[in-house]
């Protein structure tokens, strides 16, 4: 699928879910606000969300780090126009920039005017996005010296049973949603190319996982 195709796709399902889906998601995309605790983000540095949607996690990691800079990137024009209300409202548009782009394939000066961030996040994006291994390579080649990749997605639900597994798996579907059995060895493959550590850790019996890629 082209990022164009994907576009549409992702602007179709969220149209009218993004009014709703902050309110909806927080149910199942579990252990979104550990990660961003634990994104440790240096004074005055810089974080880039790829993938950002409504600016969700954006707000509340501006809140935890309230002289660090933020930049979101999302496909979504939609998902867009929420996340931009999001940040006004909170009052944070002088420290937020955001940018329509493809995360698997993005250019971080020209949108940004920045080439490198202390911080990289992804949360539950990778699981929707074509050729999600690009995004990990692209996320991993904008980090500065000593920064770090944090990725939040959903797992395998290994330690589930099998009814809740299959009825999970059957509902993402429905947004295009599709759990990355390799995301663990991907991210040691990528990791590896730059001699970075991995740490991963399982979360609620599978159903999510959390990682750590730091440079």
């Amino acid at each position: 699928m082209s990022g164009t195709d994907h576009s549409g796709l992702m602007d179709s399902i969220y149209r009218h879910q993004r009014h709703i889906y902050d309110f909806t998601r927080k149910y199942y995309l579990l252990g979104r606000d550990r990660m961003i605790d634990g994104l440790n983000v240096p004074a005055g540095g810089s974080v880039l969300e790829l993938g950002c949607g409504t600016g969700r996690n954006i707000v509340l990691a501006a809140r935890r780090y309230p002289d660090a800079r933020f930049y979101g990137l999302d496909i979504s024009t939609e998902m867009l126009e929420t996340a931009k209300a999001a940040i006004a409202r909170e009052g944070i548009s002088g420290r937020v920039t955001l940018a329509r782009g493809d995360a698997t394939d993005f250019d971080a000066q020209n949108l940004f005017g920045i080439e490198k961030f202390d911080r990289v996040f992804v949360s539950y994006s990778l699981s929707m996005i074509p050729g999600w291994e690009k995004t990990v390579s692209a996320a991993l080649t904008v980090l500065k010296p000593e920064g770090s990749l944090h990725v939040v997605d959903f797992g395998q639900q290994e330690r589930l049973p099998r009814w809740f597994r299959s009825m999970l798996r059957a509902w993402l579907a429905k947004f295009h949603v599709e759990p990355r059995a390799t995301l663990r060895q991907e991210l040691e493959a990528e990791a590896g190319k730059r001699a970075s550590s991995v740490f991963f850790e399982t979360l609620y019996r599978g159903y999510a996982v959390k990682a750590v890629v730091g440079m």
